[in-house]
């Protein structure tokens, strides 16, 4: 059995880290862990150009420089004024093409978001159909800019838990065929049709997948009651797509790669009549997936999922530092600090087998 891993430090390729007083609690807990990370741009009103991409990492730089450290459980965290951020831009109907253009090349933004108009929070101000945003498309292919996309239907007419599903079969296999070269992230993906559909694709074509998604199937959101703090959307599904992620992420394959999808929600609005949808994860990630690579007799494989792949795909170097993974049983809180509210992590009160520190700052001779 093995009880301590060394792997190069993980980067987090999807993430939510809100504004304004809840910023200094989530750059924490991720730069506890990641040295960069993805950063959605469904804020109020959304990231929509460069500028805006600026102003927002801005701030989030200002957050890291105040952080005070890890609220999670390590004996050594890394600085948060080590974090990066990494910016993309919200997409909408009236998106347009050389505004793309220049806050890719400017690296304003390093990909676009794709929301279905109402597919998830703050989503109202997304794209209401492929052919309002072709000549977007089209430039992003031409320079090679990444289109993350929230892979769901929003017709009422589709149950919910086949929104992903009709998505794939409607909408991105025929964007894929259209634009062939477009680099795509199907992102927290949650069936195995996505993950067939991610194994099939080109070259051009991954996938992240969730903590949550791996721990917890519907069964944990619904039987013996609803539990409002693992409704995250895309919902959870059976626990046959939950092996099928499961297998997915330690298989090996660089198609898929870590994005934790982090989405911090104080109790009160998760525990309402119209509760938010997110699960807060960001302070136990790397616990979490430990766990699950632990159980999938996979542990040699959590390194290229967590910190090669991802990098890869975005052409980007991977991290020079290193974490240690130890098995050692940890208590997750009950609740953390968000702002002036508190917040649930996912699995509050459960234990942990992992716990994780940071190595200091080495070549590898790989």
């Amino acid at each position: 059995m093995t009880d301590l891993i060394r792997i190069r430090r993980p980067d987090d390729w999807h993430l939510h880290l809100r504004d304004g007083p809840a910023l200094a609690d989530t750059v924490a807990a991720t730069a506890a862990q990641f040295h960069r990370a993805i950063v959605m741009p469904n804020l109020v009103p959304p990231v929509t150009t460069g500028d805006q991409a600026d102003a927002y990492k801005a701030r989030i730089m200002a957050a890291a420089q105040a952080a005070p450290g890890s609220p999670a459980d390590s004996a050594r965290s890394a600085p948060a004024s080590l974090f990066t951020p990494l910016m993309t831009l919200y997409l909408t109907d009236t998106s347009q093409p050389e505004l793309v253009r220049a806050a890719f090349e400017s690296g304003q933004a390093v990909a676009c978001k794709l929301y279905p108009a109402g597919a998830t929070t703050n989503s109202d101000s997304g794209v209401t159909g492929l052919e309002r945003i072709a000549d977007v498309l089209a430039v992003m292919q031409d320079i090679g800019m990444p289109l993350l996309i929230h892979g769901e239907v929003t017709d009422a007419n589709i149950d919910i838990f086949d929104r992903e599903q009709v998505f794939i079969e409607r909408t991105l296999r025929p964007l894929c065929q259209r634009y062939p070269q477009l680099r795509v992230v199907l992102e927290h993906i949650t069936t195995s049709d996505a993950v067939d559909f991610v194994r099939s694709a080109g070259p051009h074509v991954a996938a992240t997948i969730t903590a949550h998604h791996l721990h917890c199937n519907r069964n944990h959101m619904l039987a013996g009651g609803i539990r409002p703090h693992y409704f995250c959307l895309p919902i959870l599904k059976r626990s046959s797509h939950q092996m099928a992620l499961r297998e997915a992420a330690t298989s090996g394959s660089p198609k898929f790669f870590l994005g934790t999808d982090s989405a911090p929600h104080a109790v009160g609005a998760k525990e309402s009549a119209c509760g938010c949808a997110g699960c807060y994860t960001a302070p136990l990630a790397m616990q979490l997936y430990a766990t699950v690579f632990d159980e999938m007799n996979a542990l040699d494989r959590l390194e290229g999922f967590a910190s090669r792949f991802g990098a890869d795909f975005y052409g980007l170097p991977v991290n020079e530092d290193f974490i240690t993974l130890q098995r050692r049983p940890w208590t997750i809180p009950d609740a953390m600090a968000l702002g002036a509210a508190e917040i649930r992590p996912l699995l509050a009160g459960q234990t942990l087998e992992w716990t994780f520190e940071t190595d200091s700052m080495e070549d590898s001779n790989e």
